[in-house]
């Protein structure tokens, strides 16, 4: 999966397909697309309904002939010709027409470190079905550390986290390169359902699917800090009677059912850290971790590191974009490597 910056300007399109969210940066064009990994089918007719942010509205609010689909899962295409349609539908005809002018597409892919082969296949046949006539695969941690600006060419340490809805991937980087990575099959939805499954087992509440992401109800305020505010009323579904209900949830019960979740989150992080060279680890002392993915905005995620590390904890900029920045900017050219030469004599 080593890919050269040359190689990488040559493209003409980059593509991060995310279990939460699909991205589509085009060269000169910038980012195009970005939507929710989202279709909906009619079971009867084969034929697509809706794609993104309306077929996401729709989930749990279809009659039985519409299939809410998500072809991507943990990273992973899961369905190539549903991912296909997606992608076809969420660029555009217009747009599609302009990539089509090219006599020899070029498109570049985010995967997940240590994806397996049959997982990169899908990704390369899912782009190919697009027309694409070479489809390189840069690794989504070096993507994402370009992207929130971090100098990875430099000799120096640079450690990154990317939260994503499927999976937690942390990495140490240094001379462009990974020196030491780990992948967490723990993620924004496994969080999420950690609150769900709390608030039925303490209070018979089934929440809606949709709407309103469940930690933004259970975890007003400060989150996973204890600042936060004692109590938080909840509205959802009885298990019993089906009826709507109201509850006020302990909100340190719910700090403590995502705890459990994220403390395989902090042992990942150690476990990189004790296979990383000394040296590296001095400089990650100074320079801390650099969050990214859009669970890393869950509220006192942050704070809770900090406090596992005793490092300095930062959140990137635009943190659920950077691996498609990072993809953009290798595609424009605006990094060059450092060039390290053979010495003579």
């Amino acid at each position: 999966m080593t890919v050269s910056l040359e190689q990488l300007r040559r493209c003409h399109i980059a593509v991060d397909l995310g279990a939460a969210s699909t991205r589509v940066y085009v060269k000169g064009l910038g980012l195009v697309v970005d939507e929710p990994s989202v279709v909906a089918v009619n079971t009867r007719t084969g034929s697509l309904i809706a794609v993104g942010a309306l077929a996401e509205q729709m989930t749990g609010r279809t009659p039985a002939y519409i299939r809410v689909a998500r072809p991507v899962s943990g990273g992973t295409v899961v369905d190539i010709e549903m991912a296909q349609r997606m992608l076809r539908h969420l660029i555009g005809e217009k747009l599609r027409r302009q990539l089509r002018r090219k006599p020899r597409l070029r498109a570049a892919a985010c995967t997940p470190h240590d994806s397996d082969p049959l997982a990169q296949r899908a990704t390369v046949e899912t782009l190919v079905g697009l027309g694409a006539r070479r489809v390189e695969l840069v690794d989504t941690l070096i993507a994402a550390a370009v992207g929130c600006g971090l100098p990875v060419e430099q000799p120096t340490a640079t450690m990154i986290m990317v939260c994503g809805a499927a999976t937690t991937q942390i990495a140490v980087l240094s001379l462009g390169s990974i020196v030491t990575a780990v992948r967490i099959p723990i993620g924004g939805n496994t969080i999420d359902n950690a609150v769900i499954q709390h608030l039925r087992q303490h209070h018979q509440l089934m929440l809606p699917s949709q709407s309103v992401r469940p930690l933004q109800l259970a975890l007003s305020g400060n989150g996973l800090t204890s600042q936060g505010p004692a109590v938080t009323e909840i509205h959802g579904r009885d298990v019993a009677t089906g009826l709507a209900r109201s509850v006020q949830v302990d909100t340190a019960a719910v700090r403590q059912a995502i705890h459990t979740p994220l403390t395989a989150v902090v042992d990942g992080l150690g476990r990189v850290l004790r296979d990383c060279p000394p040296d590296l680890v001095a400089d990650l002392a100074d320079r801390g971790i650099m969050m990214v993915g859009g669970s890393a905005l869950l509220p006192g995620f942050d704070q809770l590191l900090r406090t596992a590390t005793g490092m300095p904890v930062t959140i990137a900029e635009r943190p659920e974009a950077c691996s498609i920045l990072g993809l953009g900017a290798m595609l424009d050219g605006t990094i060059a490597p450092m060039v390290l030469n053979p010495l003579v004599g």
